[in-house]
């Protein structure tokens, strides 16, 4: 018991019932998920067409003469054809060929920008809102905001096949009551007992495991009578509440082998597709927040053969993200989850080491769909090149306070009082997109 759930102990969601003690108004949706491109994906090969890449290929406009993180030369051009699509005719790259079929229930946000252009910080900025790890998560929030559907599972759970940069500060509660932080599983493997390791006793039936339980939390009641309250040992005591019911609720949730073979055919194969469907039936059991990591360390940062390494990434996510997409319209789930694609930052227009393109925080592309987005919108623009956001810019903070705002939070209201100061998501910033809001 102390190796199984000690080591999920800190994880565990815990609330038996969404409180809606922090709604402030109708929500248009009850979960998220959240497609993370760790890397940073350049917004000219998917979203945002920049013809004039290849007019001036070689050159370095005044328009991009910024600093970038290295040292990067003239435009790079783009090969990949861009075509109208859905009734909307938003322009959608030949990369994508089936994500185009749903270009008319997204808002794309092509005007989105960062504060850092370097991995860890602007990880820190897409998921915590500051570049310092001393702050909750936008999950951690959430969870604190609404808390959960679900008591036999976490209700903020990560998907990822290894570890993202800065790894779990990306999913703290930080000063929020510990059970708020998000419960991280490599699906590395798809096999639910090496997703979460050591979650089944193999020395006891559950009525015996529930007696050792009882007695281990009868023992914790009496520190806690003696010493007075301790968060971290009321979210130990629920936490473990939580492990043993998930023995036979979390092997369910995570065996994508019970999904019929047409289902599985449709997210396709690999580490993304199945964190794709693994969302699916996790927001389908009441789980609030989910994240899914493209993959280990930064796969999307091409920093060398940016061109010829862009077709395999975008073929890797084009299926699983149409796949997931038509899942939540069929189960009658798309209209309470709210689907946010994107990166920590945009790549440079400019080369590096003349064929790659360097990290970009000026501007870059990321896109919403699902519970009260608008269909077949696009916010804002970069520059003619993709440089920087230039008209109607989006903040990271303005992007959470939107997320929060569809699903009924106040990000001005949200806040929790620590050293001194009311602390929020979106700090002293922020402000709501409600032009993507239908």
């Amino acid at each position: 018991m102390g190796a199984g759930f000690g080591s999920i102990a800190m994880a565990q969601q815990l609330l038996a019932d969404a409180s809606g003690e922090h709604l402030h108004h109708r929500p248009r949706a009850k979960s998220v998920i959240q497609l993370i491109m760790n890397g940073g994906p350049f917004q000219g090969d998917m979203f945002d067409p920049k013809p004039l890449l290849n007019k001036y290929e070689g050159q370095r406009p005044d328009e991009v003469d910024f600093r970038t993180e290295r040292k990067t030369g003239g435009l790079l051009g783009c090969p990949f054809k861009f075509t109208p699509s859905g009734e909307s005719g938003l322009p959608v790259s030949e990369l994508m060929p089936r994500l185009s079929n749903h270009i008319d229930d997204m808002s794309i946000l092509r005007s989105v920008y960062t504060d850092n252009p370097n991995h860890g910080p602007a990880l820190l900025m897409l998921n915590n809102g500051t570049i310092t790890p001393t702050v909750p998560c936008l999950g951690s929030w959430l969870m604190y905001g609404l808390g959960s559907e679900n008591s036999n599972l976490p209700g903020y759970i990560v998907l990822c096949p290894g570890r993202p940069v800065r790894f779990s500060i990306l999913w703290t509660s930080a000063f929020l009551p510990p059970q708020h932080s998000g419960t991280y599983v490599n699906h590395s493997t798809i096999e639910p007992e090496k997703m979460i390791p050591f979650l089944s006793s193999k020395s006891g039936t559950l009525s015996q495991q529930r007696r050792q339980l009882e007695l281990v939390k009868s023992l914790n009641d009496s520190r806690r009578d003696a010493k007075g309250r301790n968060a971290i040992l009321d979210a130990r005591i629920n936490a473990m509440e939580t492990a043993f019911r998930m023995q036979t609720s979390a092997s369910e949730a995570f065996d994508i082998g019970l999904e019929t073979e047409q289902c599985r055919s449709e997210y396709g194969e690999g580490h993304f597709a199945n964190g794709c469907l693994l969302a699916r039936r996790l927001v389908e059991r009441g789980v609030r927040f989910v994240q899914v990591y493209y993959g280990n360390g930064q796969p999307w940062d091409t920093h060398e053969g940016h061109n010829d390494k862009v077709p395999g990434l975008c073929r890797s996510i084009d299926g699983p993200i149409d796949a997931l997409l038509t899942d939540l319209k069929r189960r009658g789930l798309f209209d309470d989850t709210v689907v946010v694609w994107g990166g920590e930052f945009g790549r440079t227009p400019v080369s590096e080491n003349g064929n790659g393109r360097d990290h970009n925080h000026y501007g870059m592309t990321m896109w919403m769909a699902g519970g009260g987005v608008r269909g077949g919108y696009a916010h804002g623009a970069t520059d003619d090149f993709g440089f920087r956001a230039v008209q109607d810019r989006v903040h990271m903070h303005d992007l959470h306070a939107t997320v929060l705002h569809l699903l009924g939070i106040d990000h001005e209201r949200l806040t929790y009082r620590y050293a001194g100061r009311d602390f929020r998501l979106t700090d002293v910033a922020g402000n709501v997109i409600h032009d993507v809001i239908a």
